[in-house]
């Protein structure tokens, strides 16, 4: 059976990091190895990191270059066949999500998968903000902005051995310019699972403050560029796309 790595990078969340490891633990699919990466966090979360850890935790605490270059260091830790990602202020939509990732990807030839993703306030985890209803793939669709969402991503290890981890010098879009890289240069396929697959709590890194907003938007319109998916057209259909996530979002979980 596929196994798979669950990676986490943190540092200091002490009041979200808790609910992140425990809904990898709930998850119903048994060959799960969940990659803690701790970037030295001095606020009670490696404490709380340690006292949920099981066999199937392997924790690394180390001051980092950044939430990519930890993500680099725990894909490298990974021992899975299969990689996907959950934040520290995420959770899975319900304990069933591995399976359906595993059950699709031991019979599917593609390389990975992605799914919905659901955005929920960050005071009140049950209302639904937005609602990311991504849609199958169409190499079509990345010049006009589509992109899978990177929390429900899920590859399999050989397209990280062979096209690289997340470039560091984009310190916001770096998640941006892999999935870019990966569908564009290195031709993979993927398949789409039409459910919510991860709750994500608004303001993260990408989206904190203005400053942050605008320097992710000059960071995607690099990978754009690099990957000759457009310019200013494709990153302002890919700002558009997002509007369309406020509509009719159930507003409890």
């Amino acid at each position: 059976m596929i196994r798979i790595s669950i990676i986490t990078v943190v540092r200091n969340r002490v009041g979200t990091i808790g609910q992140a490891i425990e809904s990898v633990q709930s998850q119903s699919y048994p060959h799960v190895e969940h990659v803690v990466q701790d970037g030295a966090s001095t606020d009670g979360t490696l404490e709380i990191i340690e006292r949920l850890a099981t066999p199937s935790t392997s924790l690394e605490s180390a001051p980092d270059g950044g939430i990519y270059e930890a993500i680099n260091r725990g894909i490298e830790r990974a021992t899975g066949d299969v990689i996907g990602l959950m934040h520290s202020d995420d959770f899975y939509a319900h304990d069933a999500v591995l399976t359906h990732v595993a059950e699709r990807l031991e019979t599917s030839p593609a390389d990975g998968l992605y799914g919905d993703l659901d955005y929920v306030s960050s005071r009140e985890a049950g209302r639904v903000v937005r609602r990311w209803k991504s849609g199958s793939y169409d190499r079509a669709k990345l010049s006009r902005g589509w992109m899978p969402p990177h929390p429900t991503l899920y590859l399999r290890r050989e397209v990280y051995d062979r096209f690289g981890g997340y470039d560091t010098e984009f310190r916001i879009a770096a998640d941006y310019e892999a999935m870019m890289r990966y569908l564009v240069r290195g031709g993979i396929a993927l398949d789409y699972l039409p459910e919510v697959m991860v709750k994500m709590r608004l303001g993260g890194e990408s989206n904190g403050s203005l400053r942050r907003v605008v320097r992710k938007s000059r960071e995607d319109l690099r990978a754009i560029r690099r990957h000759e998916l457009g310019g200013v057209g494709t990153l302002a259909l890919k700002s558009l796309r997002k509007i369309g996530q406020f509509v009719g979002p159930e507003r409890r979980a």
